[in-house]
């Protein structure tokens, strides 16, 4: 009995010796747990806003500068456009899979290592 109390009371001791700085990583609400505050919360208070909301003026002077700029770069050629040549990517398609698998065969490639003999 005497045995459990000590190493009870070294592991007790042992705990006290540990550090709990304000500079630990998690927030003190996720390490604590939830505590009893004897009431309910209050769910019809509205919660504090991060930040400020943008009015409906806002949003569409926003979405109207993103509009511009979409323009503007459509106009520049940035859009997606359809292949120049669709039948040389055609044959490409057919032939790459070979081309590659015999380049893997080939054991090396002269214009991919230049010690290749």
């Amino acid at each position: 009995m005497a045995v459990v109390a000590g190493l009870a009371g070294a592991l007790l001791s042992a705990g006290g010796c540990t550090s709990t700085g304000t500079n630990s990583a998690a927030p003190t609400a996720l390490t604590e747990g939830p505590k009893d505050t004897g009431s309910y919360p209050n769910l019809n208070v509205p919660p504090q806003v991060a930040a400020k909301q943008l009015t409906k003026e806002e949003t569409a002077a926003n979405l109207a500068q993103l509009k511009a700029e979409q323009q503007a770069q459509l106009a520049k050629g940035g859009g997606a456009k359809a292949p120049a040549n669709s039948a040389a990517l055609n044959t490409l398609a057919r032939t790459h899979g070979g081309d590659t698998l015999k380049q893997i065969e080939g054991k090396c490639d002269p214009t991919l290592d230049p010690n290749c003999n």
